[in-house]
């Protein structure tokens, strides 16, 4: 089967790759690598420099790869630059992600999984841990997009039969994250600690999110191939705040960590936890990993790649 990977140069992309690669699959990646990374990129996949927006150079993929299935991670990933510049954002995730669509469905593409947002489609909910069919308010212009984009995809099966499978992931860490982007605390938090540097709480450090290792990301993709069609929270179930954090890493560490606190920024949810029962129940699909386990594996390869 013919995997097309967008964003495959990226963190959660890359990874995704990496599992298709070795499960049998012919992989192939496109990817702008504005946030991307060359050394992501796995040998084994064909890749090519191709930008969402850009028409011309998406159906050139499209022609000479001829993919069954469309894996969508590309990505504008920063919620406070979606808040700065929604329009920006807009560009990437709506624009880009519908020429991505209309391709799909000009090339007889089967399926698409969609890597959306559960940890900012929900804004601030009433129950915990949302489960999909809690209200949709998103609090900033990337959750929007991201709703919007979900959206569209529904839109597409309605009105030509492409299948698709909407992931909507809780906060995603893991080896790869960058360290120095805006996105991922777990990762900048590794960073920073690794060159004895204090980490930087935005707020009281009380905000929760619902931490999920990549390698359990990974493998809601893989169900997602042949699995049942669907929109799917892919999370824990579990709130940890940021004060909690830092204590993980410093068990891990078995050590004290420096942190100063700053202003909370806008855009942001205070608290959110996923629940997982119905991708339990409809496509197998179970976390693995607790966040020591996975903090830990997450500085093991910082200290190893960095």
């Amino acid at each position: 089967m013919k995997i097309l990977v967008t964003g495959g140069a990226g963190f959660i992309g890359s990874n995704v790759v990496d599992a298709f690669v070795e499960n049998g699959f012919e992989v192939a990646v496109l990817d702008n690598l504005s946030t991307g990374k060359k050394e992501n990129l796995n040998t084994k996949a064909k890749f090519y420099n191709a930008d969402l927006r850009d028409r011309n150079a998406l159906e050139k993929v499209f022609k000479e790869f001829k993919p069954e299935i469309v894996n969508h991670h590309a990505a504008q990933i920063d919620v406070r630059k979606s808040v700065e510049d929604p329009v920006f954002d807009a560009e990437i995730n709506i624009v880009g992600s519908t020429n991505l669509f209309q391709l799909a469905v000009k090339y007889e593409v089967k399926r698409v999984v969609f890597a959306s947002t559960g940890g900012a489609l929900y804004g601030e909910p009433k129950v915990l841990p949302a489960n999909e069919d809690t209200p949709i308010e998103p609090l900033s212009p990337y959750g929007v997009a991201k709703y919007c984009v979900e959206n569209y995809l529904n839109y597409f099966k309605r009105l030509y039969g492409i299948e698709r499978v909407i992931l909507r992931y809780a906060n995603v860490y893991g080896p790869r994250q960058d360290p120095l982007g805006e996105a991922g605390v777990i990762s900048i938090f590794t960073g920073r600690i690794l060159e004895g540097k204090p980490v930087f709480i935005f707020g009281d450090g009380t905000q929760t999110r619902d931490f999920i290792y990549v390698e359990d990301v990974v493998n809601a993709n893989l169900l997602a191939i042949d699995g049942n069609e669907g929109v799917y929270n892919i999370g824990t179930g579990v709130e940890t705040s940021v004060n909690d954090i830092v204590k993980v890493f410093e068990e891990v560490l078995e050590r004290k960590i420096q942190v100063e606190y700053l202003p909370p920024r806008k855009g942001e949810v205070y608290r959110i936890a996923l629940d997982y029962t119905k991708a339990k129940q409809s496509l197998g699909f179970e976390p693995t990993y607790t966040l020591k386990e996975g903090i830990k594996k997450t500085i093991e390869w910082y200290i190893r790649n960095l």
